[in-house]
């Protein structure tokens, strides 16, 4: 099994060399904005204040808030869905946040953990192994609703600091201390099959790949994208399919539905990797069917350059990462939500579209 450990001798990635190219040019994103719609960018590549949006879709220029931790060490624990490029983007912020924490004279070690793919057997057996370990916080991205917020209640009521973070956060009523993620995984499912009802002019058939069973993220885009479909008499869903944030599941899904319903008119898509899959499949097939899709995959990017990908709600993930250390040290040291930090830190989501691509690509990869 793959897994991630890092430790406090971890520096940040050559990643963040690329990234650091252009960041320096951002614009500061609102992670506190309750604001829950999607931001569409403005169509207008030359135009720096219409990619304004663009640049602070990932924020990369964080500093420490003025918080004076109570120890000079802590350790923290955190388990997510799967392995996969989305959380490495999480790590990156984390990893900056605890580089930081180092220059004030504060160690955190921290082990990020995940499955190769997602399971919420797995999940399990790890909290209940990192329960009897020496963790001032263990920190959650929930893989199934339904079968680990019942855990993570036993755990607090053991003793046991638990917060949330990432895109999936327990079951409502769930005793978990805090989150730190996207709190409106329904309006991005609805905000991203809205533009492609618009583009299809409000008649067709399109599919849904949702991504892994019982992940809140998936599950609630999936709802929204469904929600958003029913409003429109002339627009039919003609399938639903699991690709478990699986490329190469997500590619054979689409081929399958191809065959079926070679009239398809448009692919949602919730999680990062299907999008990909998805694209994949159509321009193999020669299909014309409109893809819209989350997050930030490169291949994904290039494809929203080249046209065949509609448009993409990129995540913050960077912020979520950053955020999710300085909020685990709140808790680690006893602390409730108030005035130090929110139950939920609410992080952006930014709608971009073909003209952005290039630019996004640049940010993020130093790639055109």
């Amino acid at each position: 099994m793959r897994v991630f450990i890092r430790r406090i001798c971890i520096s940040l990635t050559a990643v963040i060399s690329a990234f650091a190219l252009t960041s320096c040019s951002a614009v500061i994103s609102d992670t506190n904005n309750s604001d829950n719609s999607i931001t569409d960018t403005v169509a207008n590549p030359s135009d720096d204040e219409a990619h304004a949006s663009v640049h602070s879709a990932v924020d990369f220029n964080h500093k420490l808030d003025s918080y004076t931790p109570k120890k000079n060490h802590y350790n923290f624990y955190f388990t997510y869905k799967t392995v996969h490029p989305w959380w490495d983007a999480v790590a990156l912020g984390m990893e900056d946040a605890q580089r930081q924490y180092l220059d004030k004279g504060i160690k955190i070690t921290y082990e990020y953990m995940a499955p190769p793919s997602a399971s919420a057997s797995d999940q399990t057996k790890k909290l209940l192994d990192a329960k009897n370990k020496d963790y001032d916080v263990i920190g959650v991205d929930v893989a199934d609703e339904d079968i680990i917020s019942p855990l993570l209640d036993s755990l607090v009521e053991d003793g046991t600091k638990i917060m949330t973070f990432s895109s999936s956060d327990a079951a409502p009523g769930c005793k978990r201390i805090a989150y730190v993620g996207n709190t409106h995984n329904y309006e991005d499912g609805a905000d991203l099959t809205e533009a492609l009802c618009k583009k299809l002019d409000y008649k067709g058939k399109v599919a849904i790949l949702v991504g892994s069973f019982g992940a809140p993220c998936h599950e609630d885009r999936a709802r929204g994208a469904k929600d958003t479909i029913a409003k429109y008499p002339d627009m039919e869903i003609v399938a639903t399919e699991y690709d478990m944030d699986s490329v190469v599941l997500a590619y054979q899904l689409t081929l399958d539905i191809l065959a079926k319903h070679p009239d398809l008119d448009g692919i949602i898509c919730c999680n990062m990797s299907n999008p990909v899959g998805a694209a994949r499949a159509i321009t193999e097939q020669g299909s014309h069917a409109v893809i819209v899709g989350m997050d930030h995959d490169q291949e994904a990017l290039h494809y929203l350059k080249d046209g065949v990908i509609y448009c993409l709600g990129v995540q913050d993930c960077y912020s979520i990462g950053f955020d999710t250390i300085q909020i685990a040290v709140k808790i680690a040291d006893g602390n409730m939500p108030g005035e130090l930090f929110k139950e939920k830190t609410d992080e952006i989501t930014t709608v971009i579209y073909q003209e952005d691509a290039a630019t996004m690509l640049a940010l993020l990869y130093g790639d055109d």
